[in-house]
């Protein structure tokens, strides 16, 4: 039987204590996270034609990113091998080394599915990355919003980016305008990479340079609040489905338990703020949405 100090870290543990978590829920959620991809799993990532992808870069710190998928991507019991490289791997200097660890979410937008790996690089070349499998698990469509993405029109552009300052025009419409945001995070033993969701607004600007958002109620395995007990970083991948284009950007990670700030949002349990160290605009980073349905918060 998975005990939960094997499966959650000290940090995991940590916010889970302070959030009250139940022993025995701990114990379900234990046996919940697999070391390996249940054949449903196998066949969702197949089927999907983007993946997000959370990595470290050279010097450490956490980028949250995508995959595109031109070509189906493979996926055995301990490994997904994806023809693809992650966008703006080379501008972000992304650690692809083998040994590196890495994390994959898989969402299909359409029926609101997600599963998420985090596991170890193997190999990455040009046109592959493939990860070898450390967790496995499923997420609950909470917080998605259903999409169609227009993949009509064939592969994408090659993706463009530049680094920008937080306060850019771009980067400033992006952000006030996000549903739906990617968070990457890590601690010692691995990567983790999640959605967040909400109204749009629900990633707040602050006068002081940081961003802000609510964490609401949700699987109480504290992946990534744990990480960032941890390591005290996150990165962000904010996309714009109108448009196909996305922010990227790395840095400082704190949690804020304050009854008051969460009060601040309906629903909230605690605040995440984002301090951004690196922040950069992508063209072309996705494809555009044909069309999206609001759901009832």
């Amino acid at each position: 039987m998975a005990r939960p100090d094997h499966v959650f870290h000290a940090g995991e543990r940590t916010v889970q204590d302070r959030a009250g978590v139940p022993a025995e829920w701990r114990l379900r959620a234990a046996r919940a996270i697999q070391a390996s991809l249940p054949a449903q799993h196998q066949a969702f990532f197949e089927s999907l034609p983007l993946l997000f992808a959370g990595l470290r870069d050279m010097q450490g710190r956490p980028w949250a990113t995508i995959c595109p998928l031109p070509t189906q991507a493979q996926a055995t019991s301990t490994r997904l091998t994806m023809r693809t490289r992650p966008v703006l791997a080379e501008p972000l200097g992304l650690d692809l080394r083998a040994g590196s660890k890495a994390a994959v979410l898989g969402l299909d937008f359409a029926t609101r599915r997600r599963n998420r790996m985090n596991g170890v690089v193997t190999a990455a070349a040009v046109d592959v990355l493939s990860i070898d499998v450390e967790q496995s698990f499923g997420n609950c469509p909470k917080y998605i919003r259903t999409r169609d993405l227009d993949l009509t029109a064939g592969p994408l552009p090659p993706a463009e980016g530049v680094r920008v300052a937080l306060g850019d025009a771009a980067a400033r419409r992006i952000i006030s305008s996000a549903d739906t945001f990617f968070i990457a995070t890590y601690a010692k033993d691995g990567a983790d990479v999640s959605h967040r969701g909400g109204r749009p607004g629900v990633l707040r600007q602050n006068a002081g340079g940081s961003l802000s958002f609510p964490d609401y109620a949700g699987n109480r395995f504290y992946n990534t609040l744990g990480n960032i007990e941890v390591s005290g970083r996150a990165g962000l991948f904010i996309p714009d489905f109108t448009s196909g284009e996305a922010i990227l950007l790395t840095g400082k990670a704190g949690i804020d338990w304050s009854p008051a700030r969460a009060a601040e949002y309906e629903q909230a349990e605690r605040i995440l703020d984002i301090y951004p160290e690196d922040v950069w605009y992508a063209r072309h980073a996705l494809p555009r949405d044909a069309y999206a349905d609001a759901l009832d918060w």
